[in-house]
């Protein structure tokens, strides 16, 4: 049997945290939609199973659900809220609408002390996440109950004789009280995972994949010098060497020393086949006139993929193209109701057209972010490419508001470097999700020198998060926030004055355009 989870997703907004939560216990795991065959389940040979919960109820007409040979496949289950409550309609318990409907926190008694509450006492009371309006008033035939809570008699349940449990709270989020155990118990204790997926078994594993895959053909990049496409690089490049040629293209709109830092850390510390291409005067000609921030990207996109498409030819031979996709991506094309309902398709870089002679290659595609960034410390990348923030991929063009200008980049991108540089100097760089400066299309009056003046404003961005789904501004030391606005109106020629941004998302989003 593998060492590793599989979890079927009926729909929670949590899903995803089940995963990471496992995988930051070193065991690795996938999501796949709930109507896998057992023999399916069989053949992908999982040493546990997790239902996740989900927004329906078991009585809902067309909702995601299970046959009763899911309990027969032979490996540990554990159901999650909805995951539970279908695990106990298919051992024939009922369950019932409940009279209170819980919500939140809640408090949780354990019953009975066994292999999932391992390392807890009979009685004994923790706080717990709730989220449902259905349950179960009574475990069903053959099971026990093993925690409840005032609102709900069977809060958890599991099978006197064989390896299936449910609860009904949510042991992934970090409002509930000791839930990192419970998951342990299921995935160590009942499932016997060993914990052995580690940034150095990852590199290893992809490293022999792309390899044995690619043979003795050619492979390409397009490096844009983010993490998720520089991990890929160094990672195929350290299983086929110099048949990767990777192509980075100056649009024009690149942070400060950009370029630059692309060529050291890939084509001088690593050796790599680098081709840069300079097409900022082609970028900037297209942009011309455009103040639409959706009509910008379009724009940039499209003259990508053109300038691309020539460097590739140039390169000749190639089979196979290089894409940093990661796991979240794989997971928004697979539907917990079937592909009828698919959220979105990956199937291409950035738009390159599909008739493109090339191969893909993913080999991030089972990985998240953060685990994205192990594996590039792993591979020897440099800790400030590694831990970089979030960039735009039209990059300072959705920051310079209204028309893009080789002027207003330029002052954009001295006054985001001074800020940046006074973020790290102040070892607040790795608390703040994401941190940049935008430029308004508005001017404003000041005085230098006893002078009159009537210049550019800058506004300053950063936020807190975890994901990027939500965020909070980020509470500047106002000592800080001080000095940043001193040297930009000091250093930057053609700014007088410098705001910061407090608007949380939602209701605003993180990027200005």
């Amino acid at each position: 049997m593998a060492d590793r989870i599989l979890i079927l997703d009926y729909g929670s907004q949590y899903t995803q945290l089940i995963a990471r939560r496992i995988r930051e216990e070193r065991v690795y795991c996938e999501i796949h939609p709930p109507d896998r065959s057992p023999g399916w389940i069989r053949e992908w040979d999982p040493a546990g199973i997790i239902l996740s919960g989900g927004p329906s109820s078991v009585y809902d007409d067309e909702v995601p659900g299970a046959g009763p040979e899911l309990l027969e496949v032979g490996v540990p289950l554990l159901g999650v809220c909805y995951g539970m409550q279908l695990i106990g309609q298919l051992a024939g318990g009922h369950v019932v609408r409940a009279g209170r409907r819980e919500y939140g926190r809640a408090v949780l008694e354990v019953v009975a002390a066994d292999r999932l509450f391992d390392g807890f006492e009979s009685g004994e009371e923790i706080t717990v996440w709730m989220s449902h309006g259905d349950h179960l008033s009574e475990p069903p035939p053959g099971y026990e109950v093993l925690a409840r809570t005032e609102s709900s008699p069977v809060a958890a349940f599991g099978a006197i004789d064989r390896d299936v449990y449910g609860v009904q709270f949510h042991p992934e989020v970090m409002h509930t009280a000791r839930g990192e155990e419970i998951l342990q118990n299921f995935v160590f204790g009942i499932a016997g995972c060993a914990g052995t997926w580690t940034p150095g078994c990852i590199v290893e594993t992809q490293v022999r994949n792309v390899r044995e895959r690619v043979g003795a053909d050619q492979v390409i990049c397009g490096l844009s010098g983010g993490v998720d496409s520089a991990v890929a690089a160094v990672l195929v490049h350290r299983a086929v060497g110099d048949r990767l040629t990777c192509v980075f293209v100056d649009n024009g709109t690149l942070r400060k020393g950009e370029r630059r830092s692309v060529e050291r850390v890939f084509g001088e510390h690593f050796g790599m086949r680098l081709e840069v291409v300079d097409a900022s005067s082609l970028f900037l000609e297209r942009l011309s006139g455009v103040t639409d921030p959706e009509e910008k990207r379009i724009r940039i996109g499209h003259t990508f993929i053109d300038v691309f498409e020539e460097a590739a030819r140039g390169v000749g031979g190639v089979r196979f193209l290089v894409q940093g996709t990661l796991y979240p991506d794989v997971i928004e094309s697979i539907s917990v109701r079937g592909p009828s309902a698919t959220i979105k398709s990956h199937h291409n870089v950035g738009g390159l057209r599909p008739d493109m002679p090339f191969e893909l290659i993913e080999p991030l595609r089972e990985l998240f972010k953060d685990e994205v960034r192990q594996v590039g410390r792993e591979l020897g990348l440099p800790e400030e490419l590694v831990g970089r923030h979030p960039f735009p991929g039209p990059g300072l063009a959705v920051r310079v508001l209204g028309e893009v200008t080789e002027e207003r980049l330029a002052v954009l991108r001295e006054a985001d470097a001074i800020y940046l540089e006074e973020i790290r100097a102040a070892e607040l760089y790795d608390e703040i999700w994401q941190a940049f400066a935008v430029f308004l299309p508005v001017r404003s009056v000041g005085v230098m020198g006893d002078a009159r003046t009537y210049e550019n404003v800058i506004v300053l961005r950063a936020v807190t998060s975890r994901d990027g789904m939500t965020a909070d501004w980020f509470q500047f030391p106002h000592d800080v926030l001080g000095r940043i606005s001193n040297r930009i109106i000091n250093e930057v020629e053609g700014v007088n004055r410098v705001a910061y941004d407090v608007s949380s998302k939602p209701p605003a989003t993180i990027e200005w355009e």
